[in-house]
């Protein structure tokens, strides 16, 4: 019999009574713990909104190169396909992608320098579109980290002042068919770990995503539209000590049709200036590693999979 991730409710933690909400709270912890991933249902992003924002990623897509190469600057923007390797991978992912960030209001490069986004012209509704899915998918990811937080021996707003104007990133993403000309064994998407404390991943319009299970073996990450995946990221496995794991995962090429997948994670990370040094909770796990900032642990991983 296979296992698979287990699927959990956001409103049970967000509307449910007390013992909804304990359950909900040991439930997101165990499942981290054990698969380094989740899915969630009854969660608090429209499901229309979901849908506008797939629509508009493959017109973006759809624009002529030269027109989205105007539109690199940085680590916003467009980032051009092939320009990505998983950390431990010689060969590029077979991607393109468009990365969103938060935006740089006065408040926010108070805590954060924060470039500025860059937005396509000539896709109405575009930039509305995205700002309304990025704050939506931050609120998401902040509720599941208050809900995270007593499990780590924490209070339960722990996180919040943690996470509030960090660098995070909306990431939308195409794989297109895969050429006959990709290099060797290039894949949609090396075998990696995310960089961040948490990704929340919408449902994605194709199959293949994988995560590797505690016995090597790989195992199919799949759920129905309009639900979130939600995975955690070397920054939390870093901060609790391994006591959460940042789970190995995947894109492989499709076996089916050879057609486009699109696919938008949601990456949270923490102030820059965050220590990532080993909760006092989870100290006693084995012993931990040398501190670093969450700034410099986000530098030294782009420089790795050749973002920066």
């Amino acid at each position: 019999m296979i296992a698979h991730v287990p699927e959990l409710r956001l409103s049970d933690f967000t509307h449910g009574d007390e013992a909804d909400r304990a359950r909900f709270q040991h439930d997101l912890f165990a499942g981290l713990r054990r698969w380094g991933f989740v899915i969630l249902g009854d969660h608090n992003v429209p499901t229309g909104l979901l849908d506008v924002a797939y629509r508009m990623s493959a017109e973006l897509f759809a624009l002529p190169e030269a027109v989205k190469r105007d539109s690199a600057r940085g680590l916003r923007g467009y980032i051009p396909f092939g320009a990505e390797h998983a950390k431990d991978s010689r060969s590029p992912d077979l991607k393109e992608f468009w990365q969103i960030g938060r935006e740089p209001t006065p408040a926010a490069l108070e805590v954060e320098p924060l470039p500025a986004n860059v937005w396509p012209s000539g896709l109405v509704g575009f930039q509305e579109t995205f700002q309304a899915l990025y704050d939506a998918l931050d609120g998401t990811g902040r509720l599941l980290l208050s809900a995270l937080a007593p499990s780590l021996g924490l209070q339960q707003d722990w996180f919040d002042t943690r996470v509030r104007y960090g660098p995070s990133v909306l990431r939308l993403l195409h794989y297109p068919p895969v050429s006959e000309e990709a290099p060797p064994g290039a894949v949609r998407s090396a075998a990696h770990e995310d960089i961040n404390l948490l990704t929340i991943l919408v449902a994605a319009r194709g199959a293949g995503l994988q995560l590797r299970d505690q016995d090597g073996s790989w195992i199919p990450v799949e759920t129905e539209p309009g639900k979130l995946i939600i995975d955690t990221g070397d920054m939390m496995a870093r901060l609790t000590n391994g006591v959460i794991g940042a789970t190995t995962h995947r894109v492989v090429n499709p076996e089916g049709p050879n057609v486009s997948r699109y696919s938008m994670p949601f990456f949270l990370h923490p102030h820059s200036d965050l220590s990532l040094a080993a909760l006092p909770s989870c100290r006693a796990e084995k012993v931990p590693e040398p501190e670093i900032t969450a700034g410099e642990f986000l530098l030294e991983r782009l420089r790795e999979i050749g973002l920066a």
